[in-house]
């Protein structure tokens, strides 16, 4: 038997994903891949392996699953609550399951996207030189109660490993670019854009999401006189009715709308992710400003290795060990993390 995780139920929306398919613009195919690219390099970097290789996305519930060989296994993203054989799991760590344990993952309890990653990847066929599903393009299709995910041999057989991650759940302020019809907004509204607060809408999917602003919409004198042009994830939108939407990884290749500025790669998890209720402010910065962002997080990501920690930490590892109250049990803070896996 092949190494493989079978799906015994699977949630709503549930897509195998990767970096998606740089490459593809001028023939009508945008990038697609994980909606949280973040998570992706997350969870790989628990699990010590390739960014590149091919997790499972899970848009709303989780599911439940079972390894026919001993697996190695990270959570990241939208945190679920997840357990094997009943035994709760830590989210943004790293796990063995066993051959025949029952993998349960529920549904987020916060955030939009959560992602399982094993070991050696999914190793499902290639499409276009990516394994992504891009179902608004027709590529792949959701997982199904039934399939059989196989996996890619791992060399590597460490577990029980967390990650100290940045909050992404909760708003903030997301950083733009300006795009190619901001200078078609009055420095007014952008100002007004700048200064307003916005909550993302229910309905979004992985070609965009509506954000809602606190009063009233914003408008050109453009209006929908713009001519279709190329667009990319991370640009926003403004309809007719003066409502903006985040483009996000399954967006279409071009469109007419006029966007008032793009989002800097390094900040879009903060919108894929970011709850209901949460908060989200727009500043723009310069171009210049941007590239020193960015090199900033691919400098950042590279470092990963350096925010993991064990998750069970060892006695004679803990420098504070006197402030722990290891007899009653209680401890002096939250240092110690309790996970058998």
């Amino acid at each position: 038997m092949i190494r493989a995780l079978l799906v015994h139920r699977a949630g709503a929306g549930m897509t195998i994903q990767d970096l998606g398919r740089p490459g593809y613009l001028s023939f009508g195919l945008s990038r697609g891949g994980a909606a949280d690219r973040l998570a992706v390099s997350e969870g790989a970097a628990l699990l010590k392996q390739d960014e590149k290789l091919a997790v499972l996305e899970m848009a709303s519930t989780g599911g439940e699953f079972e390894a026919t060989h001993d697996l190695r296994i990270s959570l990241t993203g939208a945190a679920s609550r997840a357990s094997i054989d009943g035994a709760r799991l830590a989210w943004n760590a790293s796990h063995r399951l066993p051959a025949g344990a029952r993998l349960s993952i529920g549904g987020k309890n916060t955030g939009s996207y959560g992602y399982l990653h094993l070991g050696g990847g999914i190793q499902s066929s290639k499409i276009l030189n990516a394994r992504s599903a891009h179902l608004t393009a027709g590529i792949g299709t959701l997982v199904q109660t039934g399939d059989q995910l196989p996996v890619g041999p791992d060399s590597n057989t460490e577990t029980g490993l967390k990650l100290h991650t940045l909050p992404r759940h909760d708003g903030g302020t997301i950083r733009l670019v300006p795009s190619l019809q901001t200078d078609v907004f009055s420095a007014s509204e952008i100002a007004r854009f700048e200064a307003t607060e916005f909550r993302r809408d229910n309905h979004a999917n992985r070609m965009g999401m509506r954000i809602i602003p606190e009063g009233r919409g914003f408008n050109t004198a453009v209006g929908l006189k713009i001519l279709s042009e190329v667009i990319i994830p991370g640009d926003i939108q403004i309809t007719g009715d003066g409502t903006p939407f985040v483009l996000l990884s399954e967006c279409q290749t071009t469109g007419g709308y006029p966007r008032i500025g793009s989002v800097l790669p390094a900040d879009l998890p903060l919108v894929v992710q970011a709850s209901s209720e949460a908060v989200l402010r727009f500043k723009f910065i310069s171009l210049r400003e941007a590239l020193k962002v960015e090199k900033q997080e691919a400098k950042r990501r590279r470092a990963f290795n350096e925010n993991i920690s064990p998750l069970i930490r060892q006695p004679h590892s803990v420098a504070n060990l006197l402030a722990y109250q290891l007899i009653s049990g209680a401890t002096a803070g939250d240092d110690l993390e309790r996970d058998d896996r």
